[in-house]
């Protein structure tokens, strides 16, 4: 593990120039080691489709643990500060092996089914139709804080029944857990903000529980109040953790999903134009924006016994990392890559990841990036780019835009 350029490439991992553009790093560090041992992340990291697809789903590489993990790379002797945290984080389904996982997974798949997915499009239909009223207006927008922000959490804030009063709670609480889990160089501080807003979320949630227990209403959190199988229900701790997974699992992965299909559409005026002629091609021009710059660039797991991943001793205890950034960009699976091309077919990216840890709301963030980007283009057959300096977040496993400021006229 001691190429030079691998010894650089932690030089450069989790600087701004690689949350500006990781694609490079990849493609470099793909080719000289693709099993990397990274001392910045303390952890394996994997960039092969061929290894990402194949870690995603073998069972020696288990997500229980990763807590734990990412709270051992705190200063020595703070860990014990953060036992609600650990307590918290790892009743998240996300967070399970079998046959936790399994059970959790089998209670609430079922809001979760692209048929399930299929009957809010109406819903989610009025939602982008009435954020964009709300921009028709103006010459300049932002459109990742006034749209892309806008759709999936109120999509997911009216699934819970949660007013819309209270959307910048729930994303302040979200965005403090996704910098914990996703950032990558986690410090006291991130860790702090966290436990604060996993205290507040569980408050809050179990009070909104209490409420759907006394009054059941049209909402998943009444299903999940009385989501049962065979005498089997969702303990109360369990019910608040899914809530918080919801959170930063259902609107930060699907705000950049919107945003950077925007970005790419505008960055190529013909694949935009080719979408334009036609809309048809909506499905596979989401597919496409899934792999080509997907909002989930990372996922991990820890490993449960010693094997081997190509050439490299996988250690029992071992944080591995798959970049499905990496692997969505990988010439042996696709032919040039780096190009964008909405009718790419096939087209069998990792953006969900693969096995039993497959994102449960896959089905739901296709609908809604279908007819957010849809629309928006059918609405703003003009808009364009205003600059092209764009700030991105400082996280490992989200990509996503801090901003993305358009004109809406030629």
């Amino acid at each position: 593990m001691a190429s030079t350029y691998a010894r650089t490439f932690d030089d450069v991992f989790l600087t701004p120039e690689f949350f500006a553009d990781p694609y490079p790093f990849y493609h470099q560090l793909r080719d000289d080691e693709p099993v990397y041992w990274s001392e910045r992340l303390n952890a394996w990291l994997l960039t092969r489709y061929e290894d990402v697809l194949a870690a995603l789903s073998d069972k020696r590489l288990g997500s229980a643990g990763r807590i734990e993990a990412i709270l051992g790379r705190l200063p020595h002797g703070t860990q014990p500060e953060f036992h609600a945290l650990l307590g918290h984080m790892n009743s998240m389904m996300a967070f399970t092996d079998p046959p936790d996982h399994t059970r959790l997974r089998r209670l609430v798949g079922r809001a979760f089914t692209p048929r399930a997915a299929s009957r809010l499009q109406d819903q989610i239909q009025s939602i982008v139709d009435d954020s964009l009223k709300a921009i028709a207006g103006k010459t300049e927008v932002d459109l990742v804080g006034e749209f892309a922000f806008q759709l999936p959490s109120i999509v997911i804030s009216e699934m819970l029944g949660i007013p819309r009063e209270h959307r910048d709670k729930v994303k302040t609480w979200s965005d403090d857990v996704v910098r914990f889990v996703s950032g990558g160089a986690v410090t006291v501080d991130v860790a702090r903000r966290a436990q604060e807003s996993v205290s507040e979320a569980t408050d809050y949630l179990m009070a909104l529980a209490d409420a759907r227990r006394r009054q059941p209403q049209d909402d998943l959190m009444s299903a999940l109040v009385e989501v049962a199988e065979d005498g089997d229900r969702l303990t109360e701790h369990e019910l608040v953790a899914m809530c918080v997974l919801l959170f930063f699992a259902g609107f930060e992965t699907t705000e950049g999903l919107i945003g950077n299909g925007l970005l790419a559409l505008m960055n190529h005026p013909d694949q935009m134009s080719q979408l334009d002629a036609d809309p048809g091609l909506i499905g596979p021009a989401v597919e496409e924006f899934l792999r080509y710059n997907n909002s989930v660039q990372r996922q991990s797991r820890v490993a449960g016994e010693d094997f081997m991943i190509g050439n490299k001793l996988i250690r029992e205890g071992d944080y591995v990392a798959m970049f499905i950034g990496a692997a969505n960009r990988d010439p042996e699976q696709f032919p040039e890559p780096d190009r964008l091309d909405i009718t790419r077919d096939p087209n069998r990216h990792v953006a969900f990841g693969h096995g039993i840890h497959s994102c449960l709301g896959g089905p739901l963030a296709r609908v809604e990036g279908q007819i957010a980007i849809s629309t928006i283009l059918e609405r703003f057959p003009e808009m364009r780019l205003i600059s092209e300096e764009l700030e991105w977040e400082h996280l490992v496993a989200i990509r996503k835009l801090k901003a993305l400021r358009v004109s809406l006229e030629a």
